[in-house]
């Protein structure tokens, strides 16, 4: 069927999913025109993925209706699915086949005839800029790059309609950029374009957004419309007294969030309430308070009704500093001198140099295969190097790996969770594993409960847990055995804006009562909350810093955002352009 020009492409009124008792997407109304990018975001768990489905007709309704390119997604489901392009979180890519084999495999699975693939492969692979890789297979390529070969094999048949889960989860901030070039191509080309996203900033390019939460459309316009509906509610504090701000923020009512900045307390307020009379004088007696132009994620904040005062009240504190066993931690918790590993003719890490300081948090940015978990793989003794050496915790990392485990956490990508036992026994079974006994592994089970929030959580099965609830079990099982360094590799992946802001909160609560914090992560507004950062592009090292010194390195380049200067650093390491920070 053609649609006639300027017609809805999606068409759903009433629409609804439901297991058992409890509804995983209900009453959704939903009009999206030819040629639109619409966004769909919310807090982990609030229907997103589910909602993509039903369009996609992979999953029937239980209630209302929905027509997808004229068609009925329950009872003409496969005159759906064979027009539309559909990409799940998990790339559906085969691993064992290269990119042109996983595009030729795509394009006949969808009648895609020999002159055409011919052409379309061609337009396909500059866009991505896979050219160069055609013979490499899909399981050994980076994040960014399966990405974009994903996103290929769903436009080898040139689609009306593209459905994406999550695109740009676990990507690189280049790759991502170079995500979006492609999709606002084909969007200006006529594709319409829905996307499930917990970033943003990829909120801000859409059209319009709809905002999910509890499986209903709680809100729903262009960027500029839903930030208007929270003007007012959004504040700054630029205070000497940092600590005295997050109390009063803490204790007050109708405060949604806060969020430490380099150089002020951000914060949003409910936007029915307003800011209380009582608390604008209370801050004033601490700094300067001013009110601030909404982003994306105060609209996301501000909007969601699964905020929780009770996590937001409860300020980060720990009894005395995190003691690694109860040893001396050095006052350099990580040093590395020319650390490398090679595999086979590839350089993973090559010749990388740090100091990092005790109760420092120091982020690791860099671009999808830029050797982040490699260094760090190695710095927790899981890896050995090929050159180079390494302490950590006092520890030589190539002479005592099992002494080191005792004195570190690692916080992998993936959190390393046993999804069939529960958050109980998850905790249980990693306090075991880092040889804590009875009493000691019962008390550290429940402070570490308490302090992450997981308090009335020991029966529930993690499988059944957000992505945001996991996370926080994740970091807990890190934490049970008091480390003195924590090693968090992109740790925030894919929850929400205000699941991170939380995560960060503990973060800065571990980093202030000692624990050194190494983190890597995509999502370059992070950065702000390192003491330092290191860039690294190609196994290098590039730069090492803190922001300011960073843009200083610069030489006169436009570096607004955090974005600005990373993009600038890998895109002028090659030339040995930029001076950057304290070393190279």
């Amino acid at each position: 069927m053609v649609l006639a020009q300027g017609s809805s492409v999606i068409e759903a009124e009433g629409l609804g999913r439901r297991y058992a008792d409890n509804w995983a997407v209900q009453d959704v109304d939903l009009r999206i025109n030819k040629g639109e990018i619409f966004g769909l975001v919310g807090p982990d768990g609030s229907g997103k993925t589910t909602l993509l489905q039903l369009l996609a007709a992979i999953l029937d309704p239980s209630s209302g209706r929905c027509r997808v390119l004229g068609y009925d997604t329950l009872r003409q489901a496969s005159e759906v699915t064979s027009r539309i392009g559909y990409m799940a979180q998990g790339f559906t890519l085969y691993e064992r086949l290269t990119v042109a084999e996983n595009l030729a495999f795509s394009a006949k699975s969808r009648g895609v005839s020999s002159s055409l693939f011919a052409s379309r492969r061609e337009k396909l692979l500059a866009m991505a800029g896979l050219g160069s890789f055609l013979d490499r297979r899909e399981g050994v390529l980076s994040g960014g790059m399966r990405k974009k070969l994903a996103l290929c094999t769903n436009l080898v048949h040139e689609p009306p309609l593209l459905l994406l889960d999550e695109p740009g989860l676990g990507v690189d901030p280049l790759s991502r950029r170079e995500l979006w070039r492609m999709l606002e191509a084909f969007g200006a080309g006529g594709t319409t374009i829905v996307l499930a996203t917990s970033y943003m900033d990829e909120a801000e390019r859409c059209d319009r957004v709809a905002f999910l939460d509890g499986g209903r459309i709680i809100a729903m316009g262009t960027p500029d419309e839903l930030r208007a509906g929270v003007d007012g509610a959004v504040f700054s504090v630029r205070s000497n007294a940092p600590a005295a701000v997050e109390a009063a923020l803490g204790g007050a009512r109708n405060v949604l969030s806060l969020q430490w900045r380099p150089e002020e307390i951000h914060f949003v307020v409910d936007p029915s309430l307003g800011m209380p009379d009582e608390l604008r004088v209370e801050l004033g007696r601490t700094g300067r308070v001013e009110a601030t132009v909404p982003s994306m994620d105060d609209v996301f904040v501000a909007r969601s009704r699964s905020n929780d005062k009770e996590v937001l009240a409860k300020p980060v504190v720990l009894s005395g500093p995190l003691s690694g066993g109860g040893r001396d931690v050095p006052e350099q918790s990580v040093e590395t001198r020319e650390l490398s590993r090679r595999f086979e003719s590839f350089i993973a890490v090559d010749h990388v140099s740090l100091d990092i300081g005790s109760g420092e948090i120091f982020g690791l940015l860099g671009a999808n295969g830029a050797g982040k978990t490699t260094l760090i793989r190695m710095l927790c003794g899981l890896l050995p190097p090929t050159g180079g050496s390494a302490r950590v915790a006092g520890v030589e990392v190539t002479r005592q790996p099992r002494f080191l485990r005792r004195r570190i956490g690692y916080m992998s990508q993936r959190f390393s969770l046993y999804p069939d036992l529960s958050v109980g026994e998850n905790m249980a079974f990693f306090a075991s594993a880092y040889g804590l006994r009875g009493r000691e592994r019962r008390d550290a089970v429940d402070r570490t409960a308490d302090l992450t929030g997981l308090q009335g959580l020991a029966d529930d099965s993690v499988a059944t847990l957000s992505g945001a609830v996991r996370q926080r079990l994740g970091l807990a099982c890190s934490l049970l055995h008091h480390p003195a360094v924590l090693f968090l590799d992109e740790p925030t992946s894919g929850v929400d804006p205000l699941a991170r802001f939380r995560f960060w909160r503990l973060i800065g609560g571990l980093a202030g009562a000692g624990t050194t914090v190494i983190v890597t992560t995509h999502n370059l507004e992070e950065a702000a909350y390192c003491d330092r950062l290191g860039l690294m592009h190609e196994g290098r090292l590039i730069a090492l810093g803190d922001l300011s010194s960073l843009r200083a390195g610069l030489s006169g380049l436009a570096a607004n955002t955090i974005e600005d200067v990373f993009l600038a650093y890998v895109e002028h390491s090659d030339e040995g352009a930029v001076a950057g920070g304290e070393a190279r």
